[in-house]
């Protein structure tokens, strides 16, 4: 009693202390911040980190509603960032968006763009079915399938009420749970059975408003900034294209890219890139030390992207009962073509034939075809080595902040070949 009678008397005082706190801002003396336990975690990041747990501030609200499931630390990181990508999109294009998040990254992100039959085929769905599909659902398997083997075990979020279409595509995925602003009676019936009833299920509160200033606490410090409410919007993909052609260079499609790409690597790990195609990520670069090496690593998912629609990979023969995340495995590892002989026997073992080898020369031809993609930086790109190896996946349009010395030389890259690039002035780091 004694222990709620001092409690109750400190959050008035803290209620009283964080009001003036906010009205004088940096002149305040003390920073008085009071969090209400709202429920226990399993763990921290790892299983010996514990206590863990969820709190709210004081006379405030979760941002999200339990409907299924235990969330566990990194679910509602992972639940956090994901939902404002997705809501960011969905404000900045018009389109239903979805994300696939892993470890507080993207895997992959998208808005609802039509498929082509032959990403149809790359995605294992029909083309009728995938002309039925909702844009919800639409947009959930376009970002699944930027890179379906990281997207194992995912957590998704969906802008829209999630819909019977959207769900029956996530119960055939292995994955972790989802967070979306509601969900119709079909689809939380879908969702709650999934892995046993264990599938987490949260629902957004879209009215939620979080306070302009963020804390964190490290190793006794802690740690407040302003929330990077910095919204995206087509007007920073063109009020500066420094490139030949100007602004006229940039279809309504480059434009939308660019959106996507760059809300992407908002909410990705520093340093990072992200290449976009069609509405979707086709490639995500995270939490590399070099610039460079962040495109190197996306510019090689983008190529597995493509690869996946070269048609001896389309035209592999699985034996029945070969799981589809087998599948989707056997595949990424048949364009990659660096068996040890013990991987090699098993992996040989999963096709009712022995694929002939995908040669480096028919990868090489078939990604001469590639075009039109985007990449954004979330930070200015300090030599042209980005830009050069950009050229080798596909790579037309360019959004990054610019502000480096090199600049120019930079420009001139884009400009050699044949690329349209924008300084957006807005740099997105994130950590």
């Amino acid at each position: 009693f004694a222990a709620r009678a001092f409690s109750l008397s400190a959050s008035y005082d803290s209620a009283i202390a964080t009001w003036f706190t906010k009205e004088l801002g940096e002149e305040s003396p003390v920073v008085t911040r009071v969090y209400k336990p709202e429920f226990p975690l399993k763990y921290g990041c790892n299983p010996h980190q514990k206590p863990a747990g969820i709190s709210s501030l004081l006379n405030s609200n979760l941002p999200f509603t339990v409907l299924n499931g235990t969330p566990g630390y990194i679910n509602l990181l992972d639940a956090a960032n994901a939902w404002l990508l997705v809501k960011e999109l969905r404000e900045a294009t018009g389109l239903a968006a979805a994300s696939s998040f892993k470890h507080v990254s993207p895997a992959g992100a998208a808005v609802a763009v039509p498929l082509t039959d032959v990403e149809c085929a790359a995605y294992e769905v029909t083309p009728e079915a995938a002309a039925k599909l909702t844009p919800s659902a639409l947009a959930y398997l376009r970002a699944r399938n930027a890179d379906p083997m990281c997207s194992f075990g995912d957590y998704a979020a969906v802008s829209d009420i999630v819909d019977e279409d959207t769900a029956l595509i996530l119960k055939k995925e292995v994955s972790d749970g989802i967070v979306a602003p509601g969900y119709t009676p079909e689809a939380l019936e879908i969702l709650k059975s999934k892995k046993g009833g264990k599938f987490i299920v949260l629902e957004a509160k879209v009215d939620f408003k979080p306070d302009s200033v963020e804390y964190r606490e490290v190793y006794g410090m802690t740690f407040c900034q302003k929330r990077n409410d910095v919204v995206i919007t087509k007007d920073h993909m063109t009020k500066n294209v420094v490139t030949k052609g100007g602004l006229s260079a940039l279809s309504e499609d480059a434009i939308r890219d660019m959106i996507v790409a760059s809300i992407c690597v908002k909410y990705t790990q520093s340093n990072s890139v992200g290449f976009a195609k069609d509405g979707m990520m086709v490639g995500v670069g995270a939490g590399q030390q070099s610039r460079v090496d962040c495109v190197k690593l996306a510019g090689r998912k983008v190529t597995t992207w493509y690869l996946r629609q070269h048609p001896k990979v389309l035209g592999l023969q699985f034996k029945q009962g070969v799981k589809r995340q087998d599948r989707v495995n056997a595949r990424v590892r048949y364009i990659e073509g660096d068996f040890t002989d013990e991987e090699r026997t098993r992996w040989e073992a999963q096709f009712e034939t022995v694929p002939e080898p995908l040669t480096t020369a028919e990868k090489d031809e078939f990604m001469k075809q590639a075009t039109g993609v985007t990449i954004s930086s979330d930070a200015f790109f300090p030599f042209r080595d980005s830009i050069d190896h950009a050229s080798k996946v596909g790579v037309s349009y360019v959004a990054q902040p610019g502000g480096s010395v090199q600049d120019p030389q930079v420009t001139q890259c884009c400009d050699d070949y044949g690329m349209v690039m924008s300084f957006t002035s807005v740099r997105l780091f994130h950590h």
